[in-house]
């Protein structure tokens, strides 16, 4: 028995998974352990207007730099790595200047056509939170590209625990939605700053290049040599994050922002199992299954193994939140906090599914099936759409349109 644990622990993936498991894991401890003083400081009104305003970020931010930080992975050498880091942050600055004219000139109608008037107070927020989402993600692909998943596990640390600080002290001056959005978009400003601190460590610690004959490709080139990512990757980045937004924005417009807040803080408590283990296998899986189709290993074989394992390690929280879901929310955040519970039950199942794939959504951009991804991603928001207007239209009921 000890010689076949031994061999899996000695495994570079898993050592691997482990370290950023555990970066993450330290970081939600942390996170949790803040959330009953930042959710009894601010209330659920407040929450709802931070989900809604995230919402629109998360909208704006999927097609910030068109898809192209995730691509920061692929190319074999680091010069054309570091081109695609380039062209995402100048499409990032580009596309960020062209949504502050697009809030200076139709910002409230652009808010009513998401039902989101409520955030209007922080409208020139969201393109300072779009830029550093983009510049986040192209550090963070950066050090996934280079293995430093040391460096990922300890400044998510760090982060995590800035942020719930930050929170706290902002709650205790002035406890209100513009508190808690400003503490948002400046602690995603520190991450980022953290992130850079890495991925200058990484970069001088990094070996040089076998291949130095390689041809330096232009921006140009790498644009049209990773095309899928802002023609098939982006709209359904665009279609997935819009069809997450959708119940957080039809709550707010038809039962008002608290019950958003309550269905907000359900979904991130069930986030935390694929923020924890999933978010770290992605970082490890990627460049993993990246090397193997290089190497012509069976990539079938790694993506199965590897969803078994999700299955196994998520089963348990799971079935407590279905179990015993409302009991525990009232318990932790404080009973006005029950109803948030009741939505955990409802939306337990279908995340645990959402946590399981992460190995084979990682494997799409490798194995070229974007364009298979944006089919399946239209047929499932077309199934949320019907879901959500059932519910919210017919039964009126925000239960049983989470449940549909």
């Amino acid at each position: 028995m000890r010689a076949p644990v031994t061999n899996l622990v000695c495994r570079p993936f898993v050592r691997n998974v482990a370290t950023v498991a555990t970066g993450a894991a330290a970081s939600q401890v942390i996170t949790m352990a803040f959330a009953p003083i930042v959710t009894r400081l601010y209330g659920p009104e407040a929450y709802g207007l931070q989900g809604i305003f995230m919402t629109v970020v998360g909208l704006l931010t999927t097609v910030a730099a068109l898809g192209y930080p995730t691509a920061l992975v692929l190319p074999r050498s680091d010069a054309d790595a570091r081109g695609i880091a380039r062209l995402s942050l100048y499409l990032g600055l580009i596309v960020t200047a062209a949504v502050i004219l697009l809030l200076a000139s139709f910002g409230k109608e652009f808010l009513a056509l998401l039902n989101a008037e409520a955030i209007s107070p922080f409208l020139y927020l969201i393109p300072a939170a779009m830029m550093i989402s983009v510049l986040a993600a192209v550090l963070g692909q950066w050090l996934i590209r280079k293995k430093a998943f040391r460096i990922i596990a300890s400044y998510g640390v760090a982060t995590a625990l800035l942020l719930g600080a930050i929170k706290t002290m902002a709650g205790l001056i002035n406890p209100s939605a513009l508190a808690l959005i400003a503490a948002n978009v400046f602690g995603g400003l520190v991450g980022a700053a953290l992130t850079f601190l890495g991925w200058r460590h990484a970069s001088r610690s990094a070996e040089p290049e076998a291949d130095e004959k390689h041809v330096r490709r232009t921006l140009w080139q790498l644009a049209k040599q990773h095309g899928d990512f802002p023609t098939l990757r982006t709209p359904q980045n665009l279609i997935n994050a819009f069809s997450h937004s959708l119940p957080v924005l039809l709550l707010a417009n038809f039962f008002g922002a608290a019950s958003a807040g309550q269905y907000g803080i359900a979904v991130a408590v069930l986030g935390l199992p694929t923020s924890v283990i999933g978010g770290s296998v992605t970082a490890v899986f990627y460049p993993r299954i990246n090397e193997a189709i290089r190497r012509g290993e069976n990539a079938r074989a790694l993506i199965v193994k590897a969803t078994m394992g999700m299955a196994a390690t998520g089963a348990l929280p799971f079935v407590v939140i279905l179990v015993a879901g409302p009991i525990l929310f009232a318990f932790v955040f404080g009973k006005e906090w029950y109803t948030a519970g009741v939505y955990a039950q409802l939306l337990a199942l279908w995340l645990f599914f959402q946590y399981i794939n992460r190995p084979a959504v990682s494997a799409i951009p490798v194995l070229r099936l974007q364009g298979r991804f944006l089919i399946y991603e239209l047929f499932s928001t077309g199934t949320k759409l019907l879901a959500l207007w059932l519910g919210f239209v017919h039964f009126k009921s925000e239960f049983a349109a989470s449940a549909l």
